[in-house]
């Protein structure tokens, strides 16, 4: 009797214990994990499927479980660091539960993992944009005139700008992009704002919090740059607004330079044909202080 108490105690205890699946997301990272005896699958579909299984089956016993991306090269500099055997099992264990404590994660909801696989790389990407901006941010320091510190005000700017343009923006659900060029690459940082109960704005906290970032970025090195808004309510055209990053401030553009840019492609400068059911309108009025630099030396 007491051995099936114990039994059914740990049981109980079990469905207690929050778990964390290391996720291998695409062929690349899988065929890097091969070269380890010890793991033990040969086709990245069948090994998806197999996660897929174990997610359901550990749902319907009532436990919670978190995804996390799985980078072997990461793995292999972690057991390099620590000098435990990467070919060991538990060494790959040890990996993901670091991965759970500051590595990007979701949890597992029920969807499809072909549903979840993308969204837990745009954490990935959102996540690994938030900490380049931020490093590039503090690495400026103080001002050699003034000393005040350059990122932290370049920081507060562009919380001021986001704050200014949702504040003023018409009523709907908003999608605001902010690209910034510039060495080696260019950073783009998405954000939506949702009309909430009694007007209040809905907002991800690490998206905004990204988001502020790459702005911030933009604003204290001069980078070239834009932030588009797009407005969405039901029954209504969408309308499309835009700014330009120039000498540390937003600059709204014109109708037809928001019409431009949209109907442009990117990295090849072809023309592309215009979305129905959307207006390219001058963007709302941020005040004077929408234009002006920030940190002025």
């Amino acid at each position: 009797m007491a051995h099936t108490d114990h039994q059914t105690m740990r049981r109980v205890l079990r469905r207690e214990i929050a778990g964390t699946i290391g996720l291998l997301t695409d062929e690349h990272d899988f065929r890097a994990m091969r070269r380890y005896r010890s793991f033990a699958f040969d086709d990245h579909s069948t090994y998806l499927q197999q996660v897929e299984a174990l997610l359901k089956s550990r749902a319907a016993q009532g436990s919670h479980t978190t995804l996390a991306l799985f980078d072997p090269e990461d793995y292999a500099a972690f057991c390099a660091d620590t000098g435990l055997d990467p070919e060991a099992p538990a060494s790959r264990t040890r990996f993901t539960a670091e991965l759970a404590a500051i590595g990007p994660t979701i949890p597992y909801d029920g969807r499809p993992l072909a549903t979840l696989l993308p969204t837990l790389v745009d954490e990935a990407v959102r996540q690994a944009t938030w900490e380049y901006a931020t490093t590039l941010l503090t690495r400026m320091g103080p001002c050699p005139t003034c000393g005040e510190d350059i990122g932290r005000a370049a920081f507060t700017r562009a919380s001021d700008l986001v704050s200014r343009i949702l504040d003023t923006a018409p009523p709907g659900d908003r999608h605001l992009v902010c690209s910034v060029s510039g060495p080696p690459e260019t950073l783009v940082s998405v954000l939506h704002a949702d009309d909430g109960t009694e007007g209040a704005i809905e907002l991800d906290e690490a998206e905004a919090l990204e988001f502020t970032s790459v702005l911030a970025l933009g604003l204290a090195t001069n980078s070239p740059g834009g932030l588009v808004m797009r407005i969405s309510v039901p029954d209504r055209a969408d309308r499309v607004h835009g700014w330009r990053l120039r000498g540390g401030g937003l600059e709204p553009l014109t109708a037809s330079e928001v019409f431009d840019a949209y109907c442009t492609d990117v990295e090849t400068g072809d023309l592309i044909s215009p979305e129905s059911g959307v207006d390219y309108c001058v963007p709302p009025d941020l005040g004077e202080d929408g234009m002006a630099p920030g940190h002025r030396h």
